[in-house]
């Protein structure tokens, strides 16, 4: 485990909101927050492109934060503006990143996006060394703080990345999925379907030898769905291939920089799986596992203010800034930007 100076008080739940469920479903419908992000278009080397939000702040040498959502998530989810404002009202240069055709333009190519997509996170940490970052942090949430696992996983890992947090990270992709496939889970189950089929028509409708909506509507499960779509689009053998090639808790023990992992033990979303892990005695590794925050919530009855997982969150980054003092150069690459 790291060490001590990244202690924080654990989430305890307001009056009334001990439950997974609520905690997952308030923030969601809820919680009012509202930034003013600038939009860009970041073009990618397959010729694909990433919608990216920005909040610079006054201080150009500030430190990044970069912000990856969850499944059918985007920017603008209560959860990414929330973390985005408080980081940066504490002086933060903020980015935080749409996965591809989830910023609410299809992207151009037949893929899409996948737990595993880890490569198009490296573009947007890319992205920020090009505007002058130096010293930069991740943050992602559900299939985000998956693909930010991945990413502090890498070996050549830029060294300007200072660590990360995930907040309700499926670590066990597969014993996940048979988590949402239970009858429990049916609520949150056929609020991803019904959203992932506005993207699977847009492909059939464009890539018409590749996507079928055929028969989509007998879908039931991410087995049926990663089976069919996910696997073939983004080159895995069948579900389990996916799932077991791109699990974030297979990498914890190569983490390459500090890491803070949230998982709530309510969270409807999460299998045990997602509670331990071979890399448990990593020394970048720490995982918190608070009794109440369901999946992406840690919230009290005050929504509009700060969360507790962005107060965690901000506390774990100004740690490694003290670890990682600013640098008198940095490196820049030049990006091919459009404002959108």
């Amino acid at each position: 485990m790291i060490s001590s100076e990244f202690d924080f008080p654990s989430y305890t739940a307001g009056a009334g909101l001990a439950n997974g469920h609520l905690q997952s479903i308030l923030p969601s419908l809820f919680r009012r927050v509202t930034v003013p992000y600038e939009r860009h278009r970041l073009e990618l080397d397959d010729g694909d492109f990433l919608l990216v939000d920005s909040l610079r702040a006054e201080d150009e040498e500030a430190p990044l934060v970069i912000l990856s959502h969850g499944l059918e998530g985007n920017s603008h989810r209560p959860y990414i503006q929330g973390m985005a404002r408080h980081f940066h009202q504490a002086g933060w240069h903020v980015l935080a990143w749409n996965f591809r055709g989830c910023g609410g333009e299809p992207n151009r190519l037949p893929r899409f996006y996948h737990s595993g997509a880890f490569g198009d996170l490296r573009a947007v940490i890319r992205h920020g060394l090009s505007l002058g970052a130096s010293r930069i942090a991740l943050v992602g949430f559900s299939m985000g703080g998956n693909q930010t696992l991945l990413t502090l996983a890498e070996p050549d890992l830029e060294p300007e990345v200072m660590g990360g947090v995930g907040f309700s990270v499926p670590l066990d992709l597969a014993a996940c999925a048979g988590a949402l496939a239970k009858p429990a889970q049916r609520i949150y189950m056929r609020r991803f379907l019904r959203d992932l089929k506005l993207k699977i028509a847009d492909k059939a409708e464009r890539f018409p030898d590749l996507v079928s909506l055929d028969g989509y509507d007998h879908i039931r499960n991410f087995k049926q769905f990663d089976d069919r779509y996910t696997a073939p689009l983004h080159g895995f053998y069948n579900a389990e291939d996916y799932w077991h090639r791109c699990s974030s808790g297979r990498a914890l023990a190569r983490l390459q920089r500090p890491a803070l992992v949230v998982n709530a033990l309510d969270d409807p979303f999460l299998a045990p799986g997602c509670y331990r892990s071979s890399g448990q005695n990593s020394s970048n590794l720490h995982m918190e596992s608070p009794l109440r925050g369901g999946h992406c919530g840690f919230m009290r009855w005050r929504l509009n203010q700060p969360l507790w997982s962005e107060q965690r969150a901000l506390n774990f980054a100004q740690a490694l800034l003290e670890q990682r003092p600013a640098s008198a150069s940095s490196r820049t690459r030049p990006a091919s930007i459009e404002v959108a």
